[in-house]
């Protein structure tokens, strides 16, 4: 993984305006696929349901999973009670086919082998070309909670003039999310907004409440506050994510469907001896 020595920092930090704190949080939400390898999370999706005469409804609290992802595409997902509902099995498989068959992008780097321009601050401020590309679960909106770089894009604006950045930021503060220290802010998509998924965005018409975890960039909340029936904060468009673990080892054994049978190298292997 691209690394950033701290010793390259030009000096103290000062105190930042809002404009440095605009570019500080979309540099961010660009610097997530350099940040971390591996995550354990549970994820609650509040999907947009509308009936006719219905407000949006809110997602049960059964709805929670609880996730184990290694990157580039190893992805298993469980509920709360332990029941697996989905779990990547061809992360070995051979590659022959697709690089026979290539293109120029077929042959792009995985984000993590290549560098970014960083920032002062460590954070991405420019994204190079490479293999993009999260595990997706139930619709796109949650690869892109993995990579918020669509609240940004690849590269800063030549100039912050109105309505030129995908979104407009409200200011920011730093918060706790789940133990774990986070930016927040309320954004308003421009219309060079481009989602990952324009079925199912990070953020819809009007004001959308965001936080992105520091330590990964991974968008944490989102909650759509102009969403009929949003005066209950639980309610309306919206996901919430906790981070319970980054960069631990996982196996193959996690995310396949039939055991492999590999050692744990983690764990002590005892060795008995018959005493003859």
């Amino acid at each position: 993984m691209a690394a950033w020595d701290s010793t390259n920092r030009r000096g103290p930090v000062a105190p930042r305006g809002p404009a440095d704190q605009a570019a500080a949080f979309r540099n961010l939400c660009r610097s997530s696929p350099w940040k971390w390898q591996s995550l354990r999370f549970e994820y609650l999706d509040r999907p947009l349901t509308v009936s006719a005469g219905s407000p949006t409804a809110a997602a049960s609290p059964d709805d929670l999973v609880r996730g184990w992802l290694r990157r580039p595409g190893a992805l298993r997902l469980e509920t709360v009670g332990g029941l697996v509902i989905g779990s990547t099995t061809g992360i070995n498989d051979s590659r022959g086919d697709l690089y026979i068959s290539s293109t120029r992008k077929t042959w792009l780097l995985p984000p993590h082998l290549v560098t970014p321009v960083y920032d002062d601050d460590g954070l991405v401020r420019r994204r190079p070309e490479a293999a993009y590309g999260e595990p997706s679960f139930g619709n796109g909106r949650f690869a892109a909670v993995l990579d918020p770089v669509e609240l940004a894009g690849n590269a800063p604006v030549p100039l912050e003039f109105p309505n030129s950045n995908a979104v407009e930021l409200g200011p920011i503060t730093e918060v706790d999310h789940e133990g774990r220290p986070a930016l927040e802010t309320t954004v308003s998509p421009n219309l060079s907004y481009r989602p990952a998924d324009p079925g199912a965005p990070l953020c819809r018409p009007g004001r959308t409440l965001l936080r992105i975890d520091a330590g990964t960039g991974v968008c944490v909340v989102s909650r759509w506050l102009d969403a009929p029936g949003a005066g209950n904060e639980q309610n309306g468009y919206g996901h919430w994510l906790r981070i319970l673990g980054v960069d631990e080892y996982m196996l193959d054994d996690l995310f396949l469907a039939e055991s492999m049978n590999l050692t744990d190298v983690r764990r002590h292997i005892s060795w008995d001896v018959p005493a003859e």
